[in-house]
């Protein structure tokens, strides 16, 4: 059973500047102690949306380093989680995952929640403005479920090829708690996966897209080099962004 009132009191634990212009890492605390590693990419503006990106199974963070600077470029904030469910993309590895196993933690799929809600309170302590959940496969999934589970915990949400990928937790059961702007993305061949869920969702603040050609599983999908439908795939974010969230 999970709390009702998620989202606790947060702890930097480290703060460093990377290379990479305009990002930094971050070490969170989630609920249950574990060290929650994160890439901030902030933008000029403190005062705009803030996306928190979680990624799909087996990977980590640094499947948004393509991704996080093109949503500066679009005007918004981001930080990239390390879930204790991953182990790397990118050759980046993921150290909340590395933390989690040294912990003796559970590392399925539903136990990398505390890591989403943390970072989820670190965008919150950096703005008063709308807070954004974008979530990748498995954790698109936990996007759906929380934001149906919890109204009024994010502003938003983006799930890149969501599906019913979480032991014990139907996220079509709690679609029609979700009430906020929705937008998913997959490949043609997913969409039966997800269509139940989205149907349940009872407003008409959503929109779906599949590209025509190319597609890839996961936020991979709006990578270049990954996956020829990426262009069309970002039309589709910005599009969706804009309307719901253009500042």
């Amino acid at each position: 059973m999970f709390r009702r009132h998620i989202l606790p009191a947060l702890a930097v634990l480290m703060l460093l500047t990377l290379p990479a212009a305009g990002q930094e890492r971050v070490v969170l605390t989630a609920a249950d102690g574990v060290p929650v590693t994160a890439d901030v990419y902030a933008g000029p503006d403190a005062g705009a949306p803030w996306i928190v990106l979680a990624h799909m199974a087996g990977a980590s963070r640094g499947e948004y380093r393509e991704i996080a600077p093109r949503l500066n470029r679009l005007g918004y904030n981001a930080v990239a989680l390390d879930q204790r469910s991953g182990s790397g993309f990118a050759g980046i590895p993921n150290e909340t995952a590395a933390a989690g196993r040294a912990r003796g933690m559970r590392q399925d799929y539903v136990s990398a929640i505390p890591d989403i809600e943390a970072g989820i309170a670190y965008a919150r302590s950096r703005t008063g403005g709308p807070v954004l959940l974008w979530g990748s496969s498995y954790s698109a999934a936990l996007a759906l479920w929380l934001a149906g589970e919890y109204p009024t915990l994010v502003e938003g949400v983006v799930a890149v090829s969501p599906g019913e990928y979480l032991a014990g937790h139907s996220v079509v059961d709690a679609a029609p708690g979700i009430a906020v702007p929705l937008l998913i993305v997959s490949p043609p061949d997913e969409v039966a996966q997800w269509r139940p869920i989205y149907e349940a969702v009872p407003h008409d603040r959503k929109a779906h897209f599949s590209p025509d050609r190319g597609g890839r599983h996961g936020s991979s999908a709006l990578v270049p080099s990954l996956s020829p439908g990426s262009e069309a795939c970002w039309r589709a974010v910005e599009t969706f962004l804009a309307r719901y969230f253009g500042h």
